[in-house]
């Protein structure tokens, strides 16, 4: 017998929350299969089996809390499950093994047709064909034999899908009826979802045409009621904390980011050759705010009842969209990174946070954050400050739009720019407008400069 605990998922979890069980008692697991879907305050993950064998109990249900440690379920080995299952087949496997070694004497032929009753009847109507008649009982009786065993294989689920696939199949429009798992035991993975999601889309980018009338689909939710996952419980705690015991403001500037732009279409192609990664405004407004963050201490700060902690590091957290809410990852140190290392790691730690590959820890130790609201068409908003930061800037969507601009003489005129807003939501307890305007012409300096050429890292 082995015990699946709920490992520590990191230095700040410290409980948990079971999900979904993926085994039933008695069912087999190999080594390393998933058993269980443990949510927690960080991240929503799969404990695997420490052991191939048979599920023997589960001792903590679903929908309960429990801290690192517990004990969650008892495995056992191999073995042991293939005890029960023996005493079930060798009664129905002795009897066609016994008739078939009897047929030459006719005195095993005369108890062959006494259990069936059917056939005792007609015996003695046919007498001269006694060997024919039980010859053929033997053949239908093998057959239901092995048929009961591979249906209740088949009920055993073995394509079973994850909540998380599950939700993404329906945002895809996917039948997952009609999907090929993968995965261990023929599950379907979030992999094979996308992969079919793919050929449906290319299949029907033809008769796509005659319903471009209808741009959006109704959603599979409407008219229906779900429990709040954990993840969602700890941000709506969270967010409504946050409100309640900070004072938040909001402070906006527009910025000119052409020079940005004309830098950024001059090296996409080879800046993509060299990382591998594509170069978006993203790295860029993340190197301006941590730099500008050196220089004004109070935005990336903390208060600790009637003390104010100033950070030594300028570390970044960026708001990442996945299906099981906002969450953001951390650049650690980012103000001495180079656009080039921003773009690999937010390339990096995005896709693993969309995937929930993500460790506990690359979760924590933000001192201020950075969210890419833009990247759905918004022009600004007013982000929420999630304590113990104290501030975090929203980066609008890059539009091109007239603008005033003046030459080298002072001349003005109308030209078309590249133009995004910044906003700056704080906690005014500790930060006053008139810092964050501050902060804000910094980010607005260096980005209007557009001077990073040196800061490319290619």
């Amino acid at each position: 017998m082995s015990e699946v605990v709920l490992p520590a998922l990191g230095e700040s979890v410290t409980e948990g929350t079971v999900t979904r069980w993926l085994k039933k008692v008695g069912e087999t697991v190999a080594v390393d299969e998933p058993l269980v879907e443990v949510s927690t305050d960080k991240v929503d993950t799969e404990i695997p089996s420490p052991v191939a064998g048979v599920l023997q109990q589960i001792l903590v249900q679903e929908d309960e809390t429990i801290e690192v440690g517990t004990v969650l379920a008892v495995v056992g080995e191999s073995a042991a499950a293939e005890a029960p299952a023996t005493p079930t087949a060798p009664p129905e496997a002795a009897a066609p093994q016994t008739q078939p070694e009897a047929p030459k004497a006719p005195v095993s032929e005369a108890p062959a047709p006494t259990p069936p009753a059917p056939v005792a009847a007609p015996a003695p109507v046919a007498p001269p064909a006694p060997v024919a008649a039980p010859v053929a009982p033997p053949a239908p009786v093998a057959v239901p034999a092995v048929a009961p065993a591979a249906a209740s294989e088949s009920e055993s689920d073995p394509n079973y899908v994850t909540p998380i696939v599950r939700k993404l199949a329906s945002d895809m429009g996917v039948d997952l009826a009609r999907v090929t798992g993968t995965g261990i035991g023929g599950r379907i993975r979030k992999e094979d979802v996308i992969a079919a999601g793919s050929q449906t889309s290319t299949t029907a980018t033809t008769p796509a045409a005659p319903t471009a009338t209808s741009h959006t689909e109704a959603s599979a939710l409407r008219g229906t009621t779900e429990p709040m996952s954990r993840l969602r419980k700890v941000l709506a705690e969270r967010a409504v904390a946050s409100m309640q015991q900070s004072a938040q403001l909001t402070t906006v500037v527009e910025v000119d980011v052409t020079a940005v732009a004309q830098l950024r279409d001059r090296v996409k192609g080879d800046f993509l050759a060299k990382t591998g990664n594509k170069l978006s405004f993203m790295p860029f407004f993340t190197l301006a705010a941590a730099e500008a963050l050196r220089a004004h201490p109070k935005i990336n700060s903390t208060a600790e009842g009637e003390t104010i902690v100033y950070h030594d590091g300028e570390n970044i957290s960026f708001a990442v969209d996945t299906e099981r809410g906002l969450l953001t990852p951390v650049l650690r140190n980012t103000a001495s990174m180079s656009i080039a290392e921003l773009a690999r790691q937010i390339a990096d730690m995005a896709e693993r946070t969309r995937n929930n590959q993500l460790k506990p820890d690359e979760l924590s130790g933000g001192t201020f954050t950075v969210t890419n609201t833009g990247s759905r068409g918004a022009l600004f908003d007013t982000p929420v400050v999630f304590l113990p930061q104290s501030a975090i800037l929203g980066t609008g969507i890059v539009t091109k739009r007239p603008a005033v601009v003046k030459d080298a003489s002072g001349n003005e005129a109308i030209a078309i720019r590249s133009m995004v807003y910044l906003a700056l939501s704080y906690d005014h307890r500790i930060i006053d407008g008139a810092d964050a305007s501050r902060y804000l012409s910094d980010v607005k300096m260096r980005l209007e400069a557009g001077a990073f050429e040196p800061n490319l890292g290619i």
